[in-house]
């Protein structure tokens, strides 16, 4: 981070391309760099120029009187590879590259980039740019941009792709008095990302919120990571563009056809807890919310107005987005009757009538912040009747700290501004119009499921964890030889079943006679479906036959299936007929799929099956590795999980654990198997306790198995590393499995450190914990394995399992250093568990390409010394009571 750290306090600055030229991009960034002169040293560079704006001008960066943490390349296309080589061999370690023409003007811009990171990579510089505006950091009166607004400092960092854009929005930002920690143009990304920014300000000080206007995403990997690192404690919002392109790739499957760019996107922000927004003055909205109020804890929402129009726009934009209007109880309704007029609504929106006083609103909101189905409230006042906007703010603001959130919409302009700054002043946040209060709950609420989602311990799964799955590779590889990318619905299936996926079983037939035998072994009724690996969907080409219970039956529909997909694609390759029993008795269609991406990796996708999937597209999409709180949270954004968690009319509800095991199941197939492009079940057949998959299809990366692919480098978030899991025998002969920690081990984790003693805890923990909460729990089990590593010790007695040793090493930002921490149960202390998983954790850094690690351990604790003595560590002193051990790796 401390590279990063130059692009927004440097002590010094070269411009290059500095000129005095009016209009120019030189001139403006050279004339916003000396508003902060007090503040750093500023040197002008142009081998054209002996003075620009008073100052004395250099002809190249050899000649200034010392090296700058930061260069500014503000010159022509052609030009800038010439001088990052400069820079980077004088030593410069920081540049912003503000000129244009790159890759977005094609293959020449794309080989100018192209040479710039090879330059960046041989002298270790980090880029911003090409193609952007730079960055702003008001608090150290830091401007690198031709933007001529300075925007006041804040606790907002505003991350902007466009630069045209970002100037606007920052333009807007600052005629509504907004303050920004800093703002960051971040055009091509050639190097710098998101990722990289919000690993920064993830740990700024100064920021509380982090506001994206994001065009694509470059590093998907990185993006993920960071925003899953901060997400819980600086909430990020994104404006994404592009929300209704489809992908132009001609699909070979359901799932292909169905799942588009902007869903891998929904499905990315929902995993990393980012909230993801429409308009660009939700951003603004959102972030000056997010990180100071109480978020809701359902979508259950009261509106309390004086007026009965504003609230039934509101209550429209609540239901049109997916809120609920709270059900007010008994209690409730009977408390409002014995103070508010006879007249007044008796229900949700609760109007209060147009002469309300403010002492009305007072009583009205005391009833309904104890109302238990209510999340929150939002509060409509309109100028009309007894009472003044401040009058009524004033009295709404005693209930700014009640446990639910409230936000206000004080309608109208001059007479109820002030009112509504007052009211942001104490925290309730205010608004205009009743829509936008609306939206912002929403996305409050969205923001609090998406970390519920996140950091909910999921139930352990009942999973075969390691499937003989061999043999299915080579499949994959007979495919390709033979050059097929589409498996035969058997071979297809033989995935499936590898995964614990129940499968009706397929048989091929070549031609009518063997259709005979094949269905008389089977036994009748059988269903018919052509075998090719060019017609997706065979109900379009005239080839399934269902129901078929006769052998005179089977002959007329193998010939008519064939000349059916002949017909429907002449140059289709067919390879016959599949039969299989046919099922009748089921209650549900279902669509389960797989769609791999270069950038994103695979996604998930599930939803409503059959052959009317692709019209009604009732899909929702996440990301492996899911596991049981995931999954079912995948199910629940689609509209059938009404319907299969309840049942309608005579269908009964599904077991719902078991939809949740078929899709870990399916997460595992596609962690497994990057040569995976596409895959699909449809249908998946489920009664009220089985499931069952009619027909599959899996689509080969043809590239991808014949180079060959690193195991998991298609994921964006990495799964599960049994590589690390294995038995260890302790000195006293006790026999526990190390294996990494995962989120269903928050019991097991509650229980060890409950069961410390007070000198093992305060080793620990440095002080003693009263109060085990989840939260703290879910930080510790439920970690981003490229981030972190803990390592427990699951020891087995008497059928009851134990976590009675953790190792913990946790990879700063930089990623050239960590810190690790180690934990062993008091009755298991002096068994050489603790230096085990001291070991392995310097195992896991070596393998992480770590240069060093360290931890912090109190001077008392001679134990740990000894051991970081033993191997190899440095002791320092980190504080009065506190010891700093390091060990060069």
């Amino acid at each position: 981070m401390e590279k990063i750290k130059l692009f927004f306090n440097p002590s010094s600055v070269a411009v290059l391309g500095a000129t005095d030229r009016k209009g120019t991009a030189g001139k403006t960034i050279l004339e916003n760099l000396l508003h902060g002169s007090d503040s750093r040293k500023i040197y002008p560079v142009n081998p054209n120029r002996e003075e620009v704006l008073g100052l004395k001008c250099y002809p190249d960066i050899n000649s200034l009187p010392e090296l700058p943490e930061l260069a500014v390349i503000a010159t022509p296309a052609k030009s800038v590879a010439d001088l990052v080589e400069e820079i980077g061999k004088a030593g410069v370690k920081a540049i912003i590259i503000i000129s244009a023409g790159f890759k977005e003007i094609g293959a020449d811009g794309q080989s100018r980039e192209d040479k710039i990171a090879e330059i960046a990579a041989k002298y270790d510089i980090r880029i911003m740019g090409p193609n952007c505006m730079g960055t702003i950091r008001p608090s150290t009166s830091l401007n690198t941009t031709f933007a001529s607004i300075m925007p006041k400092a804040g606790n907002v960092a505003f991350l902007s792709q466009s630069g045209a854009l970002g100037s606007a929005v920052l333009d807007w930002a600052t005629s509504k008095g907004i303050g920004f920690s800093a703002f960051v143009s971040l055009g091509s990304m050639l190097d710098i990302n998101f990722g990289d920014l919000i690993d920064y300000f993830g740990e700024d000080p100064e920021t509380r919120s982090i506001i994206i206007y994001m065009e694509s995403i470059a590093n998907a990997k990185k993006f993920m990571s960071a925003a899953r690192g901060f997400a819980r404690t600086k909430p990020i919002i994104v404006l994404k563009a592009g929300k209704f392109q489809e992908g132009r790739r001609a699909a070979k499957s359901h799932t292909g056809a169905m799942v588009g760019e902007d869903l891998y996107y929904d499905a990315i922000f929902r995993r990393a807890g980012v909230v993801r927004v429409e308009e660009i003055e939700d951003l603004f909205n959102c972030a000056s919310i997010l990180n100071t109020a109480r978020l809701p804890k359902g979508p259950n929402l009261a509106i309390v107005t004086n007026a009965g129009g504003p609230s039934v726009l509101a209550t429209d934009t609540l239901i049109g987005r997916g809120g609920k209007l709270a059900q007010l109880s008994k209690t409730t309704i009977n408390s409002l009757n014995n103070f508010l007029p006879t007249n007044w609504s008796k229900f949700n929106p609760i109007d209060i009538l147009g002469d309300s006083d403010s002492q009305r609103y007072a009583q009205t909101m005391e009833v309904i912040v104890k109302d238990p189905g209510v999340d929150g409230i939002i509060v409509i006042y309109t100028p009309q009747g007894r009472a003044g906007p401040t009058e009524v703010a004033n009295a709404i603001i005693k209930y700014a700290k009640s446990n639910k959130p409230i936000l206000a919409a004080w309608m109208g302009n001059k007479k109820t501004a002030k009112a509504r700054q007052l009211l942001y002043d104490n925290k309730i946040p205010a608004y205009e119009f009743p829509e936008e209060a609306i939206r912002t709950y929403l996305y409050m609420y969205q923001y609090a499921r998406n970390l519920e989602s996140l950091y909910e311990t999921p139930e352990e799964l009942p999973l075969d964890s390691g499937p003989s799955k061999n043999y299915l590779k080579t499949l994959i590889r007979k495919a390709v030889k033979e050059d097929r990318t589409v498996l035969t619905e058997e071979n297809s299936k033989k995935f499936l079943t590898t995964y614990g996926i129940s499968a009706a079983t397929a048989h091929v037939a070549k031609d009518g006679k063997d259709a005979v035998r094949i269905a008389s072994q089977v036994g009748y009724p059988v269903v018919m479906k052509i075998s090719s690996p060019d017609i997706t969907h065979k109900s379009d080409a005239g080839g399934i036959k269902l129901n078929i219970s006769s052998a005179d039956e089977v002959q007329m529909a193998f010939s008519e299936i064939i000349e059916n997909a002949r017909k429907y694609k002449p140059d289709a390759a067919v390879e016959g007929v599949s039969i299989q029993k046919m099922i009748t008795n089921y209650d549900y269609e279902l669509i389960v799929g797989g769609k791999k991406d270069l950038i994103f990796g695979p996604v998930i996708m599930f939803g409503l099956g059959g052959i009317e999937a692709e019209f009604f597209k009732d899909i929702a999409v996440g990301l492996p590795p899911l596991n049981q709180v995931l999954a079912r949270r995948l199910l629940e954004q689609t509209k059938i999980y009404k319907m299969l968690s309840q049942g309608f009319r005579k269908r009964p509800p599904v077991d719902l654990r078991l939809l949740e095991e078929t899709l870990v199941k399916f997460s595992n197939l596609l962690i497994d198997f990057p040569e995976i492009t596409e895959t699909d079940i449809n249908p998946l057949i489920m009664t009220s306790n089985t499931a069952i998959a009619l027909d599959a299809r899996i689509i080969l990366d043809k590239e991808a198995v014949r180079k060959g692919v690193e195991e998991h480098s298609h994921l964006i978030i990495s799964p599960y590393p049994t590589r690390y899991v294995q038995p260890w025998r302790c000195r006293d002969g006790r026999m526990v499995l190390l294996r990494p920690i995962k989120p269903e081990d928050e019991l097991l984790e509650r229980e060890l450190i409950a069961g410390l003693s007070e000198q093992s805890m305060r080793f620990r923990f440095f002080h003693l914990i009263k109060d085990i909460t989840h939260e703290m729990l879910t930080r510790y089990c439920n970690i981003d394995y490229d981030r972190e590593m803990a390592i427990i010790a699951e020891y087995t007695s008497n059928s009851k399992r134990r976590n009675v040793g953790v190792g913990r090493l946790m990879i700063e930002p930089s990623a050239e250093t960590g810190e690790f921490a180690v934990l062993v149960a008091d009755d298991f202390q002096g068994s050489g568990l603790g230096l085990k998983l001291t070991d392995m954790l310097i195992g896991i850094a070596h393998e992480k390409k770590l240069k060093s690690i360290y931890g912090i351990t109190l001077r008392d604790n001679t134990k740990m010394l000894r051991l970081a003595q033993k191997l190899g560590f440095m002791v320092h002193t980190y504080s009065s009571d506190e010891i700093k051990i390091t060990l060069e790796l």
